[in-house]
């Protein structure tokens, strides 16, 4: 008998990605995950909730597995059934971006072949928590080569503000898209205007262009007026068709109706966005109770449920933002 053919580089993953030339741009939602009340996974909600955004017009692909989807609370199996239930329910129709959350390079990888296996087209990389406590060039890119040998799906480099420590100065933000042919986007959170110019200017000018897609959902508009040419965020669980119009809009420089899309988008995102950061997505959560497209706004410990005068807010910002009528009044389980 003949002797087996070497394996390839490419025979580590044994399915392809279901979209094989996508790369990161565009409207890119970040999906939430529903619980039971006992906190197991509510797969009949989840399963609606993503048809729903996924049906939305003018967006490019759907994040799971990531801080949307309370990921930090998710064990290695469960990413994995969210996984095959996106790529069941919507996988044929849209890319999928897939979190990269892990405190190890090792475990980073792991999860890197896991969805690679399970056909998502790009990866979220999370910066590891230990940067809290200071990093330097040569741990960034140790990570990065980690998960860059275990797949080569496209990566996203999630950038955290400089002052969380998880944040890549500039030079190692080169070193990375210079060192990493890979990488092709940031989701940029750096929370800093003059930082976020200089991310959009440089990195989408790089040679090999580096997509800056913003997480800046509180102040979007101004954001994206810079020239970012995407977006990736968890308020598109819920506002993910303000976000496509306004996107659309920003790149037509129609200014007008820019404007009148982020006068509908900005009460939502004053109600997400304050204080503690730590509860936006259980206030999304809240906010698709009431407009009754979840049964229930459960969330996993340390999360717990916000106030009744919280989620009252909400109803009243849904009400300015055009989304829910004033006398519709939905209890929020």
């Amino acid at each position: 008998m003949p002797a087996p053919a070497p394996k390839s580089r490419h025979s580590r993953n044994t399915t392809m990605p279901r979209h094989p030339n996508y790369l990161p741009n565009g409207v890119i939602p970040a999906i939430l995950l529903p619980f039971n009340d006992d906190l197991t996974i509510d797969e009949r909600a989840f399963r609606s909730h993503i048809r729903d955004v996924g049906a939305t017009e003018g967006i490019s692909a759907l994040t799971i597995n990531a801080h949307s989807t309370e990921v930090a609370s998710c064990s290695f199996d469960e990413q994995r059934r969210v996984l095959d239930i996106a790529q069941d329910e919507i996988g044929a129709a849209l890319p999928l971006v897939h979190g990269i959350w892990a405190d190890g390079s090792l475990e980073a990888a792991r999860i890197a072949k896991m969805a690679a296996v399970g056909g998502a087209s790009a990866l979220l990389v999370f910066p590891p928590a230990p940067f809290t406590m200071g990093q330097n060039a040569g741990m960034a890119l140790a990570h990065f080569r980690r998960i860059a040998d275990a797949t080569d799906l496209p990566l996203i480099a999630f950038q955290y503000p400089l002052a969380t420590g998880q944040g890549y100065p500039k030079d190692t933000l080169l070193r990375l898209c210079d060192e990493i042919p890979t990488l092709r986007a940031i989701k940029d959170w750096s929370n800093d205007v003059p930082q976020h110019e200089w991310h959009v200017r440089t990195l989408q000018s790089l040679p090999r262009p580096v997509t800056v897609l913003s997480t800046h959902s509180a102040w979007l508009m101004s954001s994206l007026v810079l020239g970012c040419n995407g977006l990736l965020s968890g308020s598109g669980s819920v506002i993910a068709d303000l976000q496509a119009r306004l996107f659309r809009a920003v790149q037509g420089n129609d200014l007008a109706e820019a404007r009148r899309l982020n006068d509908r988008i900005n009460p939502m995102a004053r109600v997400f966005y304050a204080d503690p950061a730590v509860d936006m997505h259980n206030r999304m959560k809240e906010a698709l109770v009431l407009l009754g497209k979840l049964p229930r706004a459960v969330v996993r410990p340390p999360l717990v449920k916000i106030e009744s005068a919280e989620i009252e807010r909400i109803r009243l910002a849904l009400i300015e933002a055009g989304l829910l009528g004033a006398n519709e009044r939905r209890d929020a389980a």
